[in-house]
């Protein structure tokens, strides 16, 4: 079967950030244990899922419950980022000129109602990431915007046609967010996997109680043979303050996404010697959207005034003692390959050092644009360190004489603003798996290019851009064009980055197998985990 489609062009290129390990953690990295199997591990999740999807959302409310049940083409090798081994994918092929890539998938691979998985089930995942039917939504779409056709010539075999040479596709496919449905599940109900779950993954979905937990079941057929070594999972719905208390208190074992200095060093004194931790820099940063379909937000005056009111060097340093917050960066995360220096960073409206220019020339384009008293409602997740940002912006703007409500809501709602424009402002965040500027900058190209673009504001001159650096192989020069993609888009201030995240886990010295990487999103389908007897 052939299916072709059209759209944009994506490039993926990874870098392997330094982790950091302490305690019983740098221990087991070097005990040579053997797994052993049972047990339920408990750990907690900061927030509800607003869909089962993977495919239609980019949150880890979603990837910390869902990726337990599913499979993907390709993944990250546990303790090897970025090194890319198979999941379903046995072994492929790379034509020379690089526009086919043949997978070969392993034999009986078994989705959780007994059904063999096919080079069809590959086709249908991905059909509907690249071309999303009506009614449903793919965060994935332009990561996959050079793919021309899927071809299936057998059930093992799956095909995929290049409009245009990617170098970077092999990355793309071992995106966490591939997961692969059923190709008849997917042809009785386009959105099944957005309130059901059945995967080939290492655990059995069981039951999901809103506002409580999520439990899944080790999958006995799974592919991969003696795992998954756990019973199960239960996945645990709580705020931070209660987690930490949960994993201080040893009724948890884990939370995967991080938590702040002061969170890290309460658990540790509590967990002595059965703590574990781990620190790592985080292609997560956070950002403030303006909803360019909202006056006085459809001027860039006031966007930019808005930028030029935070003082964004002066908030790393005193932020960064009591969130997850930290880094001064631009769109791409702070020192990788691809970065700005700070003294290219200085050049920006909003970067400046000197806080007083910066405040003047706001006020100025304010009044310029006929909005001294200026006032409006920040949208904002009621977690941290959203609500810390939030709190620290809305200071800042009222150096200025800007007046702000601050609404803290729930993710879901969060989601449906988001996506709905229900929004002026809105602290906004985007997480990546990979450093590669294409990776990071879709977020903020025109609306109608990308479903991440949430300012909804429709700029060409940075789509001419992105597309340009996307194609240059010259890396000198995709430098040059990503520092003017960043220069376009900061004075443009469609959106624009606030700071961006240190992480930070920690979890009890009894969870092993567990891969720390400088991004939440991945290692969390937990074939590998076991749990060491507790200590008498």
């Amino acid at each position: 079967m052939v299916e072709e489609f059209s759209g944009v062009s994506r490039r993926t290129l990874l870098a392997l950030p330094g982790l950091t390990f302490s305690g019983a953690a740098l221990a087991q990295s070097t005990a040579a244990e053997a797994p052993q199997r049972g047990g339920i591990l408990t750990y907690a999740v900061a927030a509800e899922p607003p869909t089962y999807d993977l495919h239609q959302t980019g949150t880890f409310a979603v990837m910390h419950r869902s990726a337990p049940h599913y499979s993907t083409l390709l993944c990250y090798e546990p303790g090897n980022y970025p090194n890319i081994i198979g999941d379903v994918a046995e072994s492929w092929t790379e034509a020379p000129d690089k526009l086919t890539y043949t997978f070969r998938l392993r034999p009986n691979v078994r989705f959780h109602d007994g059904t063999i998985l096919t080079s069809e089930d590959i086709r249908a995942s991905y059909a509907r990431m690249i071309a999303p039917p009506p009614g449903v939504t793919s965060n994935r779409q332009p990561a996959f915007s050079q793919i021309a056709a899927i071809e299936t010539p057998d059930p093992l075999t799956a095909v995929f046609k290049m409009k245009k040479v990617d170098a970077s596709i092999m990355d793309t496919f071992a995106s966490p967010w591939n997961s692969i449905y059923s190709a008849a599940r997917l042809q009785q109900d386009a959105n099944f996997p957005a309130r059901n779950i059945m995967g080939t993954g290492p655990f059995r979905f069981v039951e999901h109680v809103a506002g409580s937990h999520w439990v899944g079941q080790r999958f006995d057929g799974y592919f991969r043979e003696g795992k998954p070594y756990l019973d199960g999972f239960r996945a645990i719905t709580m705020s931070p303050s209660a987690m930490v208390n949960a994993l201080s208190g040893r009724q948890i074992l884990a939370e995967f996404r991080g938590f702040t200095p002061n969170e890290r060093d309460r658990i540790t004194r509590a967990l002595g010697r059965d703590a574990q931790t781990y620190d790592s820099s985080w292609m997560l940063h956070l950002l403030i959207s303006y909803n360019n379909e909202k006056p006085p937000f459809n001027d860039v005056r006031v966007r930019r005034a808005v930028s030029l009111a935070i003082d964004r060097w002066g908030g790393s340093t005193n932020l960064a003692r009591i969130s997850q917050l930290g880094p001064v960066g631009g769109m791409v995360r702070p020192g990788s390959e691809w970065s700005a220096t700070p003294q290219e960073m200085e050049r920006w409206p909003g970067y400046g050092r000197d806080m007083a220019a910066n405040r003047a020339e706001a006020r100025r384009l304010l009044r310029e644009a006929g909005q001294e008293n200026l006032s409006f409602t920040l949208m904002n997740r009621n977690i941290q360190p959203y609500v810390t940002a939030g709190v620290f912006v809305i200071d800042q703007w009222r150096q200025i004489g800007i007046r702000v409500e601050h609404q803290q809501v729930e993710l879901a709602a969060w989601y449906a603003n988001q996506g709905s424009g229900g929004f002026e402002v809105m602290i906004d965040s985007f997480t990546q798996f990979s450093d590669d500027p294409t990776n990071v900058l879709v977020k903020y190209i025109s609306m109608d290019r990308a479903e991440v673009a949430t300012a909804r504001a429709t700029d060409r001159e940075l789509d001419r851009l992105f597309d340009a650096q996307a194609e240059e192989r010259d890396k000198t020069r995709r430098k040059q064009l990503v520092r003017e993609f960043e220069t376009r888009a900061m004075e443009q201030a469609h959106l624009v980055p606030l700071l961006w995240w240190q992480r930070i886990v920690v979890m009890n010295a009894r969870v092993r197998g567990w891969s720390m990487s400088p991004t939440h999103m991945i290692y969390q389908d937990l074939p590998d985990v076991w749990l060491a007897p507790e200590r008498s």
